[in-house]
């Protein structure tokens, strides 16, 4: 008899990669432990009447460390939460702010409900009782912990509940600092919508800055034209679909939703793709490429590059030995459990981890957390500073020299930057040295233990920097 396949669970594929990692640090066993463990989490059950009933919803914030504050972390809306997820979940989050140096500890918040069975009035009332008992327990607070949103939540949740804050605490001048992914006219900042997608991009610009990497995974050349598979086209794999099609050429051939998915080996307009969508609630009958009925199959297609963007665990032991293609970029939490990853580890397969890749995200978010608590827009002071020095340049050079520059350089090169273009800008600067980091220490360890790997050296860099903290607190 065939005996089941044995799969850990998310919560277990976190610790085994912590495990794994702590192996190869100076680490006592009593501050290993400090660090992988969830400090708290809360669970509440709270009632709201709704179509002449009172329904009972449970949601759970889980602060998984503070050694440093305010905490930070997503709320999802999604059927499956649970506690167990949601602290894995905080405890990337603590990974990872170490790992894009953002000065948060993690956290994550869950809310067990399925957002498309109720109205948008309905859903402003559940949000808002939601937030009211977290708000009361300091479990949202502008010092203390920072939501932002998740799987199922947007800017319309992140602004209800910056103002069911404001309500409470009507003297906090800091209010609006409370969450982040805010709508900009409620105190959000330019970019935070497009962040993560945007920082899926520059982590594989930066993948591909560096040749020797790009060999160890077996591919050539750069971006253009390399050929790629998208699971999930929300907020996050659309936006990194999109920048990766039409600012760096690459071809995006696969496109899976979790009702169907999209082939076509020429190549997919991803913007005409997600309109069909959007209309029409799927993909079939899509008018180019070909109609995928089981969207989970598109994991297992030919590509040069996989981008998982929508939930965890997707590539796993019963599909790991039928992914084809030679670079996974995580872009979802989780989406590849600890069993597959050592399988495809032992294929060749490289893996840029996730901790890293959607980390565009949580940096934008600081970037916002920053505007709020400073109380003006990036790029007000200097902006217009910047465009006379340079027009005064320009002029200067054209004078001196007689020659006349053109018109599009003169433009782009006198216009000051604005919030956008400092936002990506310290997005983009996040993504490369992280990055960097991460490859020195891959290198450095790989001379003696070929194991090792991006995702092992990301958790290495991540909890030193986290051993640290503790250490100056007196751990």
């Amino acid at each position: 008899m065939t005996q089941p396949i044995t799969e850990p669970t998310f919560r277990e594929s976190v610790d085994m990669h912590f495990e794994r990692a702590v192996k190869r640090l100076e680490l006592s066993p009593g501050l290993a432990q400090k660090i992988r463990v969830c400090n708290s989490t809360y669970t509440v059950r709270f009632g709201v009447r709704l179509r002449g009933h009172i329904h009972t919803f449970t949601g759970y914030r889980a602060v998984h460390s503070e050694h440093a504050e305010p905490v930070k972390g997503g709320i999802r809306y999604a059927t499956g939460v649970h506690q167990d997820e949601v602290e894995a979940l905080a405890a990337l989050m603590t990974y990872k702010c170490a790992l894009v140096e953002v000065p948060f500890g993690g956290s994550k918040g869950g809310l067990r409900i399925d957002p498309r069975e109720w109205s948008e009035e309905e859903m402003e009332r559940i949000t808002r009782r939601f937030a009211a008992e977290l708000i009361k327990r300091d479990l949202i607070n502008p010092s203390q912990n920072v939501p932002a949103p998740d799987m199922g939540t947007g800017e319309r949740e992140m602004a209800w509940i910056a103002d069911q804050y404001r309500r409470i605490h009507t003297t906090d001048i800091d209010a609006q600092a409370c969450v982040t992914g805010k709508p900009l006219n409620a105190g959000g900042i330019r970019g935070r919508s497009e962040a993560t997608g945007r920082g899926v991009q520059y982590a594989l610009q930066e993948f591909f800055r560096h040749p020797a990497d790009v060999e160890i995974a077996h591919l050539e050349g750069t971006l253009m034209g390399q050929r790629v598979v998208v699971q999930g086209l929300g907020n996050v794999g659309y936006h990194a679909a999109k920048f990766l099609q039409k600012e760096d050429g690459c071809k995006i051939v696969g496109l899976a939703e979790y009702n169907g998915g999209l082939f076509d080996d020429s190549g997919i307009d991803v913007d005409k793709a997600r309109d069909y969508f959007q209309e029409n609630g799927s993909f079939e009958g899509y008018h180019k490429g070909l109609f995928i009925q089981n969207s989970s199959s598109l994991l297992e297609a030919e590509c040069d590059i996989l981008i998982p963007a929508a939930l965890e665990g997707v590539v796993n032991l019963s599909n790991a030995d039928r992914i084809r293609a030679p670079l996974i970029v995580e872009a979802a939490n989780g989406p590849v459990t600890a069993g597959a990853d050592e399988r495809l580890r032992e294929r060749g397969i490289v893996i840029i981890p996730d901790m890293y890749v959607n980390a565009g995200g949580v940096t934008v978010s600081y970037f916002e957390w920053v505007k709020n608590l400073s109380h003006i827009r990036f790029g007000r002071m200097q902006r217009r500073g910047e465009e006379t020095r340079h027009r005064l340049l320009i002029e200067e050079i054209e004078r001196a020299t007689g020659a006349q520059l053109s018109d599009t350089f003169k433009q782009f090169y006198i216009e000051g930057s604005d919030e956008l273009a400092l936002v990506r800008s310290g997005l983009d600067d996040t993504m490369r040295v992280t990055y960097q980091a991460m490859r020195e220490k891959w290198h450095e360890k790989r001379k003696d233990d070929h194991t090792i790997d991006l995702r092992t050296s990301a958790y290495m860099i991540a909890v030193e920097r986290i051993a640290a903290s503790y250490r100056s607190l007196g751990l």
